[in-house]
């Protein structure tokens, strides 16, 4: 049985949509007090909306991650509201795609810019407030894509994602001393709005590359993150857990051929 996270604030950054919600929801459900970001107003107050009435209160405050002054608004928001900050989840990202020999410096830009810097800044933007609560989390959405696979079109992402996890080794030592842990979790194909927009054929390519045979839900996220943020997992830092159905484990299709 794991120690009550009831009471504890978080922050979930691109926690209106996707796995971010999941995540939120997750936490919520867990009494967890959540503040989460998104870029659109609408979105958001939708999302607060939707998870009211969970053993932790949700709310949120629209920024841009990519800019260090809104992250210590979204820090210094949580606090305020929440009496405190124990858990960020650095969440947000974007995935547009641009072939290699297409891709713009914008195109770059902005992936990096979301999906890297964004990282920083709210960790940077957190760090004496998670030290303040004496059992300090943090905890990064990376992905499968970039550490460990490749997908056409994704290079910008994909170097994103494997930088967020040279970020949290470095990091998980800087802070090891002030109580934070610093962890990731990667996930392959999750079932999500963004899933969904890439169309019917592209998910059932998806899924039959699973040895599941399932996409996976942001809830099977959602509980990884969370064990990251219990007392229990305080020993646990610079890791990163897969969450993916066994996705990467196939040489080929025809591993996956007779099951």
């Amino acid at each position: 049985m794991f120690t009550s996270l009831q009471g504890r604030s978080a922050i979930v950054t691109g926690g209106s949509k996707g796995i971010g919600r999941g995540i939120a929801e997750t936490f919520a459900r867990a009494g967890i007090n959540v503040v989460i970001t998104g870029r659109t107003e609408s979105d958001i107050e939708r999302t607060v909306a939707d998870l009211a009435g969970l053993a932790g209160t949700v709310t949120g405050v629209a920024a841009e991650v990519a800019s260090p002054e809104d992250c210590r608004r979204v820090v210094a928001t949580a606090t305020e509201r929440n009496g405190g900050l124990d858990i960020v989840c650095a969440n947000a990202g974007i995935f547009p795609s641009a072939s290699l020999a297409d891709m713009t410096p914008e195109d770059l830009d902005q992936v990096l810019g979301t999906n890297v810097k964004g990282t920083f800044y709210i960790v940077q933007a957190a760090i004496d407030a998670l030290t303040a609560s004496g059992h300090g989390r943090v905890i990064i959405t990376s992905s499968i894509t970039g550490p460990v696979t490749g997908f056409p079109g994704w290079s910008h992402y994909g170097a994103s994602k494997a930088a967020q996890l040279g970020f949290l080794r470095t990091a998980a030592i800087e802070l090891a001393r002030k109580k934070i842990t610093v962890n990731a979790v990667l996930p392959g194909n999750i079932l999500t709005e963004g899933l969904v927009e890439m169309g019917e054929q592209y998910m059932n390519q998806m899924k039959a590359a699973i040895p599941t045979g399932t996409l996976g839900t942001v809830a099977d996220v959602g509980n990884a993150a969370l064990f990251f943020a219990t007392d229990e997992a305080a020993f646990i830092t610079g890791q990163s857990l897969i969450v993916d159905g066994g996705q990467i484990l196939p040489e080929s299709a025809e591993a996956l051929a007779d099951l």
